[in-house]
């Protein structure tokens, strides 16, 4: 059973930066993608970023984030971090890490089989 731990969350005024991070057990952390995907009040989960397995390191954006945050990964440390800069009122979420089935950075919820419990981001204006 694989089990994924986020940290790094918090509450930062508009402007500010934030470092997420999701730690992953098990021996096979470099052979799945890793994704991240956030959740507001009232909301539906949505794709943030994500990044290949298998050491490709190829990475994908939703529109909305892209040029301000970086998803990266350390597979000898089993973690997958998610860099927040010039952050906005409307990045405000409940932000999940997860797991792929395959080596390739899906954004659909359902290529991912494994979850986090979340870390809450609060951006203030």
């Amino acid at each position: 059973q694989v089990q994924l731990v986020e940290s790094g969350g918090g509450l930062v005024q508009a402007g500010g930066s934030l470092r997420l991070s999701c730690t992953a057990s098990g021996r096979t952390f470099s052979s799945y993608a890793m994704g991240w995907f956030r959740q507001a009040p009232g909301k539906e989960r949505e794709f943030v970023a994500a990044i290949s397995g298998g050491g490709g390191g190829i990475t994908y954006y939703a529109d909305s984030v892209k040029g301000r945050f970086t998803i990266s990964r350390d597979n000898a440390k089993n973690t997958v971090y998610l860099q927040m800069n010039s952050l906005k009122p409307e990045d405000t979420a409940v932000y999940y890490c997860a797991r792929g089935a395959t080596v390739v950075p899906g954004s659909q919820a359902t290529e991912y089989g494994y979850w986090g419990q979340g870390t809450q981001v609060t951006v203030s204006s």
